[in-house]
């Protein structure tokens, strides 16, 4: 195909598609190699943004998708949402933070930064899908490790995990840890905000 057809034969697959397609599935799809792909991609993302289109292309770690344009997220849910989108209470924002930095953690080892017991919030991250079960840790009661998803980068705006706000020092741990977790949690906030989706029910904690 001509690069031309490879842009719109992309365009079509991602529009059609509605979530994250893997980049091996998509060149052997459009059969194409790797850089081929990433290149195609590329020129979508450039076009959509030089064009101010409403539409943008994603790269989320090893996969693409495309989404709406975040500047005009205000019409997308003036337009098709009937409530004030919803955001993360506090607690789940931090529940998430140190499942984020710290990945793949237990719900013992969040209880222990955080003070408090966890259990409740976890299950509602688990429920939106921003967190997964990422097997279990080899110690006597094999607990649950969690980890982040990538329905979390999409609610963040961003494309991986190295995007995640630098943390000041990362070998502090309880109480130390959550103080440096602070000025990260109000920079996931900014994040939280700013990104076109978000979770469409509430995510708190009573």
């Amino acid at each position: 195909m001509e690069l031309k057809e490879l842009e719109s034969a992309l365009e079509g697959v991602l529009f059609a598609a509605g979530e994250p397609v893997a980049v091996e599935r998509l060149c052997l799809g459009l059969e194409v190699d790797r850089p081929t792909l990433d290149a195609v991609a590329q020129r979508l993302m450039d076009k959509y943004s030089y064009d101010r289109r409403g539409i943008r292309l994603l790269k989320l770690d090893t996969s693409y998708q495309l989404c709406s344009a975040p500047e005009f997220a205000p019409y997308i849910r003036k337009t098709l949402e009937s409530r004030k989108p919803a955001r993360l209470s506090q607690p789940a924002l931090e529940v998430l933070a140190i499942i984020a930095y710290y990945q793949p953690v237990t719900r013992a080892y969040v209880d222990q930064v955080r003070g408090v017991d966890s259990a409740y919030t976890v299950g509602l991250l688990l429920e939106r899908e921003l967190i997964e079960e990422a097997g279990r840790l080899a110690v006597p009661g094999r607990p649950m490790q969690f980890r982040t998803t990538k329905n979390f980068l999409r609610s963040f705006g961003l494309s991986s995990l190295e995007e995640l706000p630098e943390l000041p020092n990362s070998s502090q741990e309880g109480s130390q840890m959550t103080l440096e977790l602070e000025n990260s949690l109000a920079r996931l906030r900014e994040a939280e905000e700013r990104a076109e989706e978000g979770p469409e029910d509430p995510v708190g904690e009573p």
